[in-house]
């Protein structure tokens, strides 16, 4: 996952810090790599592009009411300190604090009614599209491994899915359905989980040694694949392999290196604040070009972690600093996507794990509402320039079109070709599993 810091604290209101939050998100999403998919579009000559998701997660739990649910006729200790203004959607206003976002939702969809989260700190649900508890033996897998067994790569050099957290220690938590009951071949690739991309450069060695180390290593545990029945040495197998490729390879670091882009791009996205790092992460605003560039390289996921929403005071002085550096990355992303012509391809998801309460608290926050959250949903080939759902009028309850998480599950595999009806993968007994919980279908608002 690409990290975003935040200028706030770095810990959420449970004592996890954003990093431990975030480190699931590095396993979430990922692998897309249609073989099928790309031979269709060869043939209706759409040449290089590829299906891909990019998920811009917002950690800690975004106040919908304050962005894109805005209650004016609520009371003073519900409405909040900001104005809506309009947008070029006819009857559709967002947070003031979200001016470029504006000019852009002719291309997003806005759902006001995302249910069934939980009161926790997690991003299992945002990741699998289910929750904890009742799982297959080894427990659920995340999107991104579900699609990487299922679909491969794009190209050798390019991992289907880059997780790209900082460096952090264990957090058990977070280990949960990562990848599941699926081998650890189907985890991402995270080049910042050591000292950054140094550990991706072949230091003194040359390619003829690097090769012959891979042969012994194979033949050293050759003995344990053949009395191996779990699928595990072949997940190392499979990882080995993802890995040699990328470091024998330059184009991973290409993509990463925006220092290649137009500067005219660049400064469209925002440079950010040079001081605020984090473990060798990029600066802050760069993270979203990096997500294009890692799409446009063969990557068929992105996920990028942006600040830390955990508002339970001062919520709306921390959303002044927030909301225009969010407004001016995901716009600029939304823009750069549509004029690449990219956006029938790579389908945009933007979410929290839960909302915030409608009424503020005396420190001028808000807590945790798990009852009703949003998202916003772009690209893809989704009918968009809509608003799916409608909460009550203190911003508290669905009222209209609730929406699971499943379902924008179930949608975006429908945009990357994968029939949720009909395709299964096997947990560690052989039993097959759909990709989403039964009853779950594809939203038809949006396809």
């Amino acid at each position: 996952m690409i990290t975003i810091p935040s200028r706030h604290s770095h810990q959420f209101c449970d004592g996890f810090s954003r990093r431990d939050f975030l480190r699931i998100g590095s396993v979430g999403l990922g692998g897309l790599a249609l073989p099928d998919l790309l031979r269709a579009e060869a043939q209706a000559g759409i040449g290089k592009s590829h299906k891909a998701v990019i998920m811009i997660f917002l950690p800690g739990g975004p106040s919908h009411q304050d962005m894109f649910d805005l209650k004016m006729e609520a009371p003073s200790e519900i409405r909040g300190e900001f104005n809506p203004i309009s947008t070029n959607v006819t009857g559709l206003q967002i947070c003031e604090h979200l001016p470029m976002l504006a000019k852009q939702m002719k291309k997003v969809t806005v759902i006001r009614s995302m249910v069934g989260a939980l009161d926790r700190h997690y991003a299992f649900q945002c990741l699998t599209g289910r929750h904890q508890g009742n799982e297959p033996p080894g427990g659920w897998p995340c999107m991104g491994s579900v699609l990487s067994k299922l679909k491969g790569h794009v190209d050798p050099a390019i991992p289907p899915f880059v997780g790209m957290s900082p460096k952090m220690g264990h957090v058990p938590w977070s280990d949960n359905g990562v990848p599941g009951f699926l081998n650890v071949g189907h985890a991402p690739f995270q080049p910042n989980k050591g000292a950054g991309k140094d550990d991706m450069v072949l230091n003194d060695i040359t390619l003829e040694r690097l090769a012959d180390r891979r042969k012994l290593l194979k033949e050293f545990d050759q003995f344990r694949r053949e009395a191996d029945t779990s699928g595990m040495m072949q997940g190392l197998d499979a990882f080995n392999q993802q890995a040699f490729g990328i470091l024998t390879s330059g184009r991973l670091l290409e993509a990463m290196d925006i220092e290649r882009e137009d500067p005219r791009i660049r400064e469209r996205y925002g440079k950010g604040d040079p001081k605020n790092r984090d473990d060798g992460a990029p600066k802050m605003m760069e993270h979203f070009l990096i997500a294009r560039r890692l799409v446009e390289a063969g990557a068929r996921c992105v996920t990028v972690g942006f600040s830390r929403w955990d508002h339970h005071g001062r919520n709306f002085d921390a959303l002044r600093q927030d909301l225009p550096l969010l407004d001016q990355g995901l716009s600029a992303l939304l823009e750069d996507l549509y004029q690449r012509g990219m956006d029938k391809d790579v389908s945009v998801v933007v979410w929290g794990e839960f909302g915030r309460t409608p009424v503020i608290n005396k420190d001028g926050g808000r807590d945790h509402w798990p009852r009703v959250s949003f998202a916003l949903l772009s690209g893809g080939g989704m009918n968009t320039g809509q608003v799916i759902g409608a909460t009550d009028r203190l911003g508290g309850e669905a009222v209209e079109r609730p929406v699971q998480f499943g379902e924008v599950f179930a949608t975006l595999y429908h945009n990357l070709g994968i029939d949720v009806n009909k395709v299964t993968v096997p947990d560690l007994t052989g039993r097959p599993h759909y990709l989403v919980d039964e009853g779950i279908q594809p939203m038809k608002e949006l396809i």
